[in-house]
């Protein structure tokens, strides 16, 4: 068999490996899918005699796309901060029935908190806990010792898995947010309007919206109603651990775009501060929110 007739056989035969690995680098089966092709057209045009464990190399050719695509999105994450640019909605079509299917076998809360990690970070994560790809063959993909590799690993799941003990208060406040997240994508206003404080008080930033200026709500039922408006949101919102406080967090192609926190008065939340602006958002801690 000619070599590249070979080498295309290969790459059809691991692609199942190679786009989940790209889905979980990048967050997105858009995207995931345009790191495939870019690069099977890198595989296609190099010399791939000397090629002997062809799963291995493709899954570093893959890894290696995956990662200049994230040093780039952290590019622009820059470019946006120092513009003070809100930014704009990824233009891609998005099947929500195939984003579903990816944040449900890889976990929605898992995919915002991956997205936190810096690029070599979630590369070594990615790679070695959940592909059992070897740091030796790892730390040539980002220039790194595989010492320092283990380093970046063990950093990355100690932000993905970092939860703190649980306490009473922890495990009922838990209980209050996933009830507001299930009442909120289910539509259910009378069972989020009995979460809410009498005077709740929500704050939004400008970039939520957005709007020229910051939010302010007051009333559980004015809050309710927003909450309401932002079904869509809620479907791609997971519970999360906000500087070890709960709290959620929303997704888009990816990216990590609103994060809430919840301040409590007894069984009922009293203020939330709903947060979009990347500069805050790259202030805080999101880990993995546990039961």
């Amino acid at each position: 068999m000619p070599e590249r007739d070979w080498m295309a056989a290969q790459f059809e035969e691991h692609r199942p490996r190679l786009r989940a690995v790209a889905q979980r680098m990048l967050g997105s089966l858009g995207e995931a899918d345009d790191a495939l092709q870019d690069a099977w057209l890198r595989i296609d045009r190099a010399d791939t005699s000397g090629v002997e464990n062809p799963g291995g190399w493709l899954t570093t050719v893959v890894a290696r796309v995956c990662l200049n695509l994230l040093r780039a999105r952290e590019a622009r994450r820059e470019e946006e901060l120092a513009a003070d640019r809100i930014p704009a909605a990824a233009a891609r079509a998005v099947d929500p029935e195939e984003e579903a299917l990816l944040a449900d076998s890889v976990g929605l809360a898992l995919l915002i908190v991956l997205d936190t990690l810096a690029p070599a970070e979630r590369l070594a994560f990615v790679l070695h806990d959940m592909f059992q790809v070897p740091f030796d063959e790892i730390a040539p993909m980002i220039d790194k010792t595989p010492a320092t590799t283990r380093q970046l690993a063990s950093r990355a799941r100690r932000r993905v898995k970092g939860a703190p003990a649980p306490t009473a208060d922890a495990s009922r406040r838990h209980r209050v947010v996933h009830a507001y997240l299930a009442a909120t994508r289910g539509g259910d206003f009378d069972a989020l309007l009995a979460l809410l404080h009498p005077d709740v008080v929500l704050h939004a930033d400008r970039a939520v919206v957005p709007t020229p200026e910051p939010v302010l709500v007051r009333g559980a039922r004015p809050v309710a109603e927003g909450a309401m408006a932002s079904l869509g949101r809620a479907r791609s919102a997971a519970l999360v651990l906000v500087d070890g406080e709960i709290g959620m967090a929303m997704l888009e192609e990816g990216r990590l775009r609103v994060l809430l926190r919840f301040t409590f008065d007894g069984d009922l939340i009293r203020e939330i501060d709903v947060v979009a602006e990347p500069e805050q958002l790259r202030k805080v801690q999101v880990a993995v929110a546990e039961g």
